[in-house]
């Protein structure tokens, strides 16, 4: 996740607007409790994901969770899930079974918060990934490829990020390559575009160059995304730009739907 101090940037999310930041680090954490929640069985969280949240700003790439987890890298989602910073009681509006809305209260666990400072040291992130990325599979041959997301509001201020991303996309396990995923979230305006096959669209170098370094949709997910009512083909890509928190979950979910947990 970019923590450059571009991402306190506002950014409509629904009816109102909040700070880019703020937007990514609450999917963030909404994902982390729908993984848990997926994963839970009688007997307790599964480990069926492993899960690093990665900060890069200030000079700084590394862990971005908090609390007990403070410092650690891709950690088991049982860990995860026994381990929020805290617990949040928030408003949600939810149907009323009249056709109208009304207010509940939730509660949301929070692993990370929103941090902007800096600039966006992306090379530095994606080989920090690479590193992860590079043991995991050397440990785990046999797995599902590790999946990289990475939710960012534009120019890499450390260099050209491209040969950073083909050797992260370079590894490989016995079930496909390593995929990454970019979700950007820009302050150049425009409509949102989900799941491009080809760039012509895309309004700057920024988005191009991110849709470049995003890996082609697997098939399942394809087909996951088509169920969503994306529009896909052989060549869609795993990029977003300019989504609002919606289409931001959405994605999120999209990539890291591997294989029917059992």
């Amino acid at each position: 996740m970019d923590q450059s101090a571009s991402m306190g940037d506002p950014m409509e999310s629904g009816e109102t607007t909040q700070p880019r930041a703020e937007v990514v680090s609450n999917a963030i954490n909404r994902l982390l409790t729908e993984l848990s929640v997926k994963c839970a069985k009688e007997e307790g969280v599964r480990d069926y994901f492993h899960v690093a949240v990665i900060g890069y700003g200030h000079n700084r790439v590394g862990s971005a969770y908090q609390g007990a987890l403070a410092g650690r890298d891709l950690v088991p989602l049982s860990e995860v899930a026994n381990n929020p910073a805290r617990v949040e009681s928030r408003t949600k509006k939810v149907p009323d079974g009249a056709g109208g809305l009304v207010e509940t209260s939730v509660q949301f666990p929070v692993w990370m918060d929103p941090v902007t400072n800096g600039g966006t040291p992306m090379t530095r992130a994606l080989g920090y990934a690479n590193t992860l990325v590079g043991h995991w599979v050397d440990t785990h041959p046999g797995g599902f490829p590790p999946i990289v997301l990475n939710l960012t509001d534009g120019e890499s201020t450390d260099g050209d990020p491209t040969s950073a991303a083909i050797n992260l996309a370079s590894h490989a396990t016995a079930d496909g390559p390593v995929l990454l995923f970019n979700l950007h979230v820009s302050g150049s305006g425009g409509a949102p575009i989900t799941f491009p096959d080809a760039e012509e669209a895309l309004p700057d170098a920024y988005a191009k160059l991110l849709f470049q370094m995003s890996s082609v949709l697997p098939s399942h997910m394809r087909s996951y995304a088509a169920s969503q009512g994306h529009r896909v083909s052989g060549t869609t890509r795993g990029f977003v730009y300019n989504a609002d928190i919606v289409s931001i979950v959405e994605f999120l979910d999209i990539g890291t739907r591997a294989t029917e947990l059992r």
